[in-house]
């Protein structure tokens, strides 16, 4: 999501930013991970997590869909003797990963990492030239196909719900103009037109293109439906008494989560005028407070804390429910299959 290269609507372009795991005392609380407990990283990055569950007695299944990532990741697994396993996967995929008798406990940290941030040559940042890419998996459909490609009324919705934009239609209007005379292949290509189309006033805070940057690298990674994907996953592989810890970085993230969260509470379904027509057992009980975010202590040493937000839930014995992605109200946006050269 330029400060905050976790997900919020200041991180889609920041600077280098070295990384510091957000809200780690928080997390470990919320996980309890021990000795004999098995623990799902699902966001793995640079190891923030991994290292301090490790350290604390468990064993760790780490995942992360960036095989940059994963590479960086070896010289800590060896280090380990067997208690990390680190797979290539995006956690939507979570529970393919999981033991059959389950987990103990899955952390998602949802952001993008700074060390991806820091490349210019994966396209993320605004403030560093590079090609217009943002694929965190360095597969599929870039954001300069998106760009490209993708009709106005597409890219206003994107920039609209994704970067949540005022500007959109006119920023989509201006790249529809310009990518007819030239397409558009590289990030100070996009961000400068954006400057010139909506320019920074004195009292922003933000630089013109960061909405737009985060929208594509949210679109470009349907990183909204990962997100919900991963939360059914975990319901599925945690064993009763696990824990589920999500920290995400922007509103739209932590709505999902706290809708999510709310929804598996258990509560009755029909009309309040109506006798109850079906009562849900929870599948989740509340860990300590609903949300809890970064200390201002915390917050002046690591920026990228400011906005950050931690959910926690203790699994029931309670049936996983349906996967239903109805529950959280996505938009209908363009097909990426349909926009990929």
């Amino acid at each position: 999501m330029v400060a905050n290269p976790g997900g919020g609507s200041t991180d889609a372009g920041g600077g280098p930013v070295r990384h510091i795991p957000v809200l780690l005392e928080e997390v470990l609380a919320a996980l309890a991970p021990a000795p004999g407990k098995l623990i799902l990283d699902g966001t793995f990055g640079a190891g923030g997590y991994s290292s301090a569950i490790l350290a604390a007695g468990a064993e760790v299944i780490a995942l992360d869909r960036d095989p940059t990532a994963i590479a960086s990741g070896q010289a800590m697994v060896a280090a380990h003797g067997g208690r990390l396993k680190l797979v290539h996967s995006q956690f939507s995929h979570l529970a393919d990963h999981a033991p059959q008798g389950g987990l103990d406990g899955v952390v998602l940290d949802i952001g993008v990492s700074s060390m991806q941030i820091d490349e210019a040559e994966r396209g993320f940042s605004f403030q560093k030239n590079g090609p217009l890419d943002m694929r965190m998996s360095a597969e599929g459909v870039s954001a300069a196909d998106v760009v490209n490609r993708a009709k106005v009324a597409d890219l206003i919705r994107i920039f609209h719900f994704l970067g949540e934009e005022s500007q959109a239609p006119r920023i989509a209007h201006a790249i529809e103009k310009r990518r007819a005379e030239k397409p558009f292949e590289t990030t100070r290509d996009l961000a400068g037109l954006i400057e010139l189309v909506t320019p920074r006033k004195m009292k922003d805070k933000i630089h013109p293109a960061t909405r737009v940057f985060q929208a594509l690298r949210i679109f470009v990674n349907d990183e909204l439906g990962e997100l919900a994907q991963a939360l059914f996953a975990a319901e599925t592989a945690l064993k009763p008494g696990g824990r589920l810890v999500v920290v995400t970085f922007h509103s739209l993230e932590d709505r999902i989560v706290k809708k999510f969260f709310s929804d598996r509470a258990g509560k009755a379904s029909g009309s309040r005028h109506l006798p109850v027509a079906h009562e849900r057992a929870a599948t989740f009980a509340a860990i300590g407070k609903a949300m809890v975010s970064a200390s201002e202590a915390e917050a002046e040493i690591n920026p990228r804390a400011r906005s950050a937000k931690l959910r926690a839930g203790l699994r029931t014995d309670a049936a996983a429910e349906a996967a239903d992605m109805s529950l959280f109200g996505f938009p209908n946006l363009a097909s990426l299959g349909k926009l990929g050269g």
